[in-house]
């Protein structure tokens, strides 16, 4: 596979699992505080500003996957937004990894979000040095 397409390939999976959070835009709030539950983080705060935020975020993700979706089609073109995009991701898996500690979610948690962001941030980084485009 020529390093285009894993590229293109990274942005499509990575960008439909980013279109995946439209499904809690809209959620049923029993479906949210299940899964709050299950996940060992307690009961669900029942105020506006949570199920804001929670269903805000869900949205601003899967505006995300939209626009990897969307770089994906023309990479070249979009070589800085995607630049910026690898960049930022990173700074976000480190900002999470701050925020995840300073809640005080539990460790399982935090280990499976901010470093996987991290991670993630860094593959799309390498992903795009790799391409035809990085050598222009």
């Amino acid at each position: 596979m020529t390093p285009d397409r894993l590229l293109q390939l990274f942005l499509r999976i990575g960008g439909t699992s980013m279109l995946l959070a439209l499904v809690f835009v809209v959620a049923p709030r029993a479906w949210m505080e299940e899964i709050h539950t299950a996940l060992g983080l307690g009961v669900f705060p029942d105020t506006p500003i949570v199920w804001y935020l929670a269903r805000s975020t869900s949205a601003f993700y899967a505006m995300m996957g939209g626009l990897y979706w969307l770089a994906s089609f023309d990479m070249g073109r979009q070589r800085l937004l995607l630049l910026f995009l690898g960049w930022w991701t990173v700074v976000l898996g480190v900002m999470l990894c701050g925020i995840d500690l300073w809640v005080g979610l539990p460790l399982s948690w935090t280990l499976s979000e901010g470093p996987v962001v991290i991670l993630m941030g860094l593959a799309l980084l390498y992903l795009i040095s790799r391409t035809a485009d990085a050598h222009v």
